[in-house]
């Protein structure tokens, strides 16, 4: 008797035990986040926007996905205080757009660096994260020239807090589209000692109005971020207008429809109701005799 009630104890602490380990497990299964990632890159348009393209994501069951609908907020870092920016919030595909409004603004430190920061603070699926984004502010003069009847586009990369050109720097010539620019030449150009680069553009490239819009860029720079400098030169082939959309065609809105089969449609109706109308009559007169 006395075996069977140690027995009965121990079956009974093992399964206590279990259920405590199962619900503990549980707790922790519950409790358990993910890790958001976050990356962020300066864009420098000059004379236009600034602003920081941002994009979270998160390594969920061996796949890198998208965090979307989580708001961020933007500090900058000076003496080590956090000064707030703003806030924004991820689209859809975990990527959101932060136009930082006084950019001339900020302050950099005694190195003459700006330091800010995307901060999210965490919430029920994810853990909180950061990213720092330091950056030099950098300027690009970009301009158009014609020498020996060749169109040329010019560029001087500089350090404005130097005050110095930029040398042995990757820049990158293209032309502006709706969808995607277009690139000239297959790699990159580099700026010469005095930060400067010449890039001729070939002819025959289409533009509205016989303009093009060449834009110098220095892409993802560890220093400086990504700067943008554009230049208009009326130097494209211009674009002729050959739409038909006004025109009476085939692929024309309903109110273009071509006279022809305008014509021919009614007739048609014309010619079966015309049909219908006389056996009309007919039967009628059937019935009448």
């Amino acid at each position: 008797m006395k075996n069977w009630n140690i027995t009965s104890f121990v079956f009974l602490l093992i399964v206590v035990s279990f259920q405590f380990s199962t619900i503990n497990n549980s707790l922790f299964a519950q409790a358990k986040k993910n890790k958001a990632r976050i990356n962020a890159d300066l864009v420098n348009v000059i004379g236009g926007e600034k602003y920081l393209n941002i994009k979270a994501s998160a390594r969920i069951d061996k796949k890198t996905v998208e965090v979307s609908n989580i708001e961020l907020t933007i500090y900058q870092e000076l003496n080590d205080q956090e000064i707030e920016l703003g806030k924004t919030t991820t689209d859809g595909s975990g990527r959101s757009k932060f136009m930082i409004e006084n950019f001339n603004s900020l302050e950099a430190d005694s190195t003459g660096i700006y330091n800010l920061s995307v901060s999210f603070p965490g919430n029920d699926a994810f853990k909180k994260a950061s990213r720092g984004v330091s950056f030099r502010k950098a300027s690009i003069k970009a301009n158009w020239i014609v020498k020996d009847s060749i169109n040329y586009v010019t560029a001087k990369l500089l350090d404005v807090m130097a005050d110095s050109s930029v040398a042995e720097a990757a820049l990158d010539v293209r032309v502006d589209r709706l969808f995607r620019p277009l690139r000239i030449g297959d790699t990159s150009f580099e700026t010469d000692e005095n930060g400067e680069i010449e890039v001729a553009i070939e002819d025959g490239i289409p533009g509205v109005d016989g303009n093009l819009k060449l834009e110098v860029v220095l892409n993802e720079s560890d220093d400086y971020g990504t700067v943008i400098a554009s230049v208009v030169a009326p130097i494209g082939t211009v674009i002729v207008d050959e739409s038909t959309y006004d025109q009476r065609t085939m692929w024309s809105p309903r109110g273009k429809t071509p006279i022809f089969l305008l014509t021919l449609t009614f007739s048609f109706i014309f010619v079966v109701w015309g049909i219908f109308i006389y056996l009309f009559i007919n039967l009628v007169r059937i019935f009448k005799s």
